[in-house]
């Protein structure tokens, strides 16, 4: 008897090509292609609030996965970051809440998500989050 692997069953995309004006709760994935080592994503236009005293934060971040099944799909993830812009957040959490939906809905080999807030008072903030299965 033949084993066989048993099929990839992709998660439709509803993002992609459509107008979408509001900030989505999951980032969507596609079947990865063979052979991809790894993804990078960089931006540095992801806004939140601090949570104190409700003024903007805005940081940069990379977001780093060695994909196994599937890749983020790059709009379905700027949706999903255009969330955070009116949530009150810390740095530190926040980059542990983007790296956690990136292990829950890619389901990758690892991930590393970098957050750097820009300086307010003179402090800059820089959260690393990891995460393996």
């Amino acid at each position: 008897m033949e084993l066989t692997e048993p099929e990839l069953t992709v998660p439709e995309l509803t993002v992609l090509g459509n107008t979408v004006r509001h900030p989505i709760e999951h980032v969507e994935v596609f079947a990865a292609p063979a052979n991809v080592a790894s993804v990078r994503f960089v931006t540095d236009e992801l806004a939140s609030m601090c949570p104190v005293t409700e003024q903007p934060d805005l940081s940069n971040v990379v977001i780093e996965y060695v994909p196994d099944q599937y890749c983020i799909e790059s709009k379905s993830l700027k949706l999903y970051l255009w969330g955070f812009r009116d949530r009150a957040v810390f740095a530190e959490a926040l980059a542990a809440e983007i790296a956690g939906e990136v292990m829950a809905t890619a389901r990758p080999h690892s991930v590393r998500v970098t957050l750097t807030q820009r300086p307010r008072g003179g402090i800059e903030v820089r959260a690393v989050a990891e995460m393996a299965r």
